[in-house]
């Protein structure tokens, strides 16, 4: 992190929008030491150098209400970790501690900030690398390979367009009353993880098969995962009139479209034009 550039950029700008992290449960798993100076270390530098009164928005994470049970989530809900032996939950620790320091500035220091917790942002530049759930699908199931879904494949997400998102970021900032308040931005869609998989394996026309693969074997033993992961928005929604536009099925079409159009293998450009004569890139893209 370059604290001096930073500096010079805050000051340059008029809003804030801090949303690096380091992310991804294979990297936490992996670095979590690494994980955890980066997104504290991170959001401390920011808030430091906004003090003079410039708006910021803090990207938190659905991460946070954990083993939590009362689904959908609220933001006023407990949230509920695992124990300190179990890295999986540095990552949630981390920014549930950016939250902290965030909400501390406002009320020290009279810092306008708004808190964001986002629930599975997907979009089509969005990379598998670090263990992100719908490009890996996707790529496996165009290259004809094995599906892979972690555990018994009956955890469940609900996804959100990147646009949505980007959308309900710009209108809270823009809304005096956020400053100071934390909210979910979602999409209260929910699907299974093994339905997931059966829903992209159709829509590529793929013969890969869908193998479970046990969470010992795909991250460490003792991995916990959350079982499920569901957005209440009516927060947001009360206060900016925030709606998520994008169905789960468009948000596939394009990535898989996008993913199709960058592959350049003769059989992958053959399958691109007939998905393209199927599915058109959605008006929003």
């Amino acid at each position: 992190m370059n604290e001096p550039v930073l500096a010079e950029l805050v000051d340059d700008c008029d809003v804030v929008f801090h949303l690096a992290a380091a992310v991804g449960v294979r990297l936490i798993v992996e670095s979590p030491t690494h994980t955890i100076e980066t997104n504290v270390r991170g959001t401390e530098i920011v808030l430091k150098h906004a003090t003079k009164q410039k708006p910021v928005l803090i990207a938190s994470t659905s991460e946070v209400y954990g083993k939590n049970t009362q689904v959908p989530f609220r933001e006023d809900a407990d949230l509920l970790l695992g124990p300190t032996c179990r890295n999986r939950w540095a990552y949630a620790c981390s920014k549930a501690l950016d939250e902290f320091l965030a909400l501390a500035y406002h009320k020290e220091k009279g810092l306008p900030v708004v808190i964001v917790r986002l629930f599975n942002t997907i979009g089509p530049r969005q990379t598998g690398r670090y263990g992100m759930v719908v490009p890996r699908f996707v790529a496996q199931a165009l290259a004809d390979e094995p599906i892979t879904v972690y555990g018994d494949g009956t955890q469940s997400r609900s996804f959100t367009y990147v646009g949505d998102v980007v959308r309900g970021m710009i209108a809270l900032m823009a809304e005096p009353k956020a400053a100071g308040d934390v909210f979910n931005i979602g999409n209260g869609a929910e699907i299974t993880m093994r339905a997931l998989a059966e829903k992209i394996r159709e829509m590529t026309h793929s013969k890969s098969p869908i193998v479970h693969v046990p969470y010992e074997v795909a991250y460490q033993p003792g991995f916990e995962d959350m079982p499920r992961r569901v957005p209440d928005i009516g927060k947001i929604r009360g206060l900016v009139g925030y709606e998520p536009r994008v169905a789960l099925d468009e948000m596939l079409s394009e990535i898989i479209l996008v993913a199709l159009r960058r592959d350049r293998r003769p059989k992958i450009r053959d399958r691109a034009t007939a998905f393209a004569g199927a599915h058109a890139l959605p008006a929003h893209a």
